[in-house]
């Protein structure tokens, strides 16, 4: 027999093998493109779920993700549920209880199909990523099972990178540790790319950031001032338009310039006076308690023809800001007033809501009251329940909130 043919056909699949080998080192180096997903976007009646470990469930405590995304759509009701759950794995790792069945990874399955998502953020790969290029195999096969699961039930996928190490000692296990975070990041938009869905890395931006803002109280999770600028991240991932604005009002033509509906009411040279109405697409980012927080967030207002001297902007006879003329003509941040003010107020009530559904799906409890020691204290279930009623509320009060409102502004010159 003629073996000529034979050895052309292995010498074929080394050639095939060492051509995947090298792509698969070429996708840990660079982002998979993903030219085929379709611009993000919410539609009215969306459910959105968040889903994940530490990363997810750490932003019941500040709102920003769910803020960012209810704030972009205002005029569409979009429903949120955070089952992120701390130290959680595409396996459902942690989500155990002493009442077995069902197993951790079943109660993950039932958490998803009962949250009827439309739309799932599934952050994954923190926790795995201890396990390095051995555990890779296993976390792929995991994660693709997971996303099967959320796409049998009609759902689209947006998949997030891990965030780095955020220790600032540049230790060698730092190094290291970020290293294989940056191959299961990679993994995750190779599987993304594969599966034509989206992906969004928040590990460049958030490892950059850290440079220049205190994100973390821990070096391992992110603090207030970490999650509001991991929502702009994911904002900017999914390709939405920066929330920092320029709005440009020329006096000497009377005439303003912005994304905004403007419009001037009166102008008062005599007495260096202005006044008119911002009619905002959406609010803004309340910014986090700590200092120097915000970038390329605010909202900056020009106002341009003015006369040597300080002015005053003020809302709704609220003063926001005093700056020069000179300052206003090169563009002053606005970082405080009536739209901050109600963003705020509408953050509040979403954490809130998420407090009490993790209440409601999370009961501390929860082995007396729907385990098996459920003999003891089932009667409380009914109490469970109630709780949504209250969650079913603050939705509704979200959504009368959640819209801006148009605000009378008026400049006036120091005397």
């Amino acid at each position: 027999m003629n073996k000529k043919p034979a050895i052309w056909r292995y010498g074929f699949i080394l050639l095939l093998a060492l051509l995947r080998t090298a792509s698969f080192a070429q996708g840990l180096a660079t982002p998979v493109s993903q030219t085929s997903v379709e611009p993000f976007t919410l539609k009215n009646g969306d459910r959105v779920v968040f889903l994940g470990n530490s990363l997810m469930e750490n932003d019941l405590l500040y709102g920003y993700l769910e803020l960012a995304l209810t704030t972009r759509w205002p005029d569409r009701t979009v429903t949120f549920r955070n089952i992120g759950w701390s130290g959680d794995t595409v396996f459902g790792d942690a989500r155990s209880y002493f009442t077995n069945p069902p197993t951790p990874y079943e109660l993950l399955m039932k958490q998803i199909t009962e949250a009827q998502p439309t739309v799932v953020f599934v952050a994954y790969g923190g926790i795995e990523a201890q396990e390095g290029e051995a555990g890779l195999a296993r976390f792929n096969e995991g994660l693709n099972k997971l996303l099967d699961k959320i796409q049998e039930l009609g759902a689209k996928t947006v998949l997030l990178s891990p965030i780095p190490s955020l220790s600032t000692h540049g230790s060698e296990n730092t190094t290291r540790r970020n290293a294989e975070l940056e191959r299961y990041a990679s993994a995750l938009a190779t599987t993304a790319a594969e599966r034509g869905t989206y992906f969004v890395d928040i590990f460049k931006p958030i490892h950059e950031l850290q440079k220049k803002f205190s994100l973390t109280d821990n070096d391992i999770h992110l603090n207030e001032t970490g999650y509001f600028h991991l929502a702009m991240a994911l904002e900017n991932g999914l390709g939405l338009p920066p929330r920092q604005e320029v709005a440009t009002i020329d006096l000497s033509k009377q005439n303003a310039a912005s994304s905004a509906t403007f419009k001037i009411l009166k102008t008062d040279p005599k007495n260096a006076e202005l006044t008119f109405t911002v009619e905002e697409r959406y609010l803004p980012l309340p910014l986090p308690t700590e200092k120097g927080a915000s970038v390329n967030s605010e909202r900056v207002l020009r106002i341009t023809g003015l006369k040597k001297g300080y002015y005053t902007l003020a809302a709704d006879d609220e003063q926001i800001v005093t700056a020069s003329a000179k300052e206003w003509a090169d563009g002053v941040p606005i970082r405080q007033g009536p739209s901050f003010a109600q963003a705020s107020q509408l953050r509040t009530m979403i954490v809130k809501k998420n407090e009490l559904f993790f209440h409601q799906y999370r009961p501390h409890n929860r082995t007396y009251i729907l385990g098996f020691r459920s003999y003891e204290q089932g009667r409380h279930a009914e109490g469970l329940k109630e709780l949504g009623l209250i969650v079913t509320w603050l939705e509704g009060q979200i959504s009368l909130h959640r819209m801006p409102l148009p605000h009378t502004y008026r400049l006036s010159r120091l005397r």
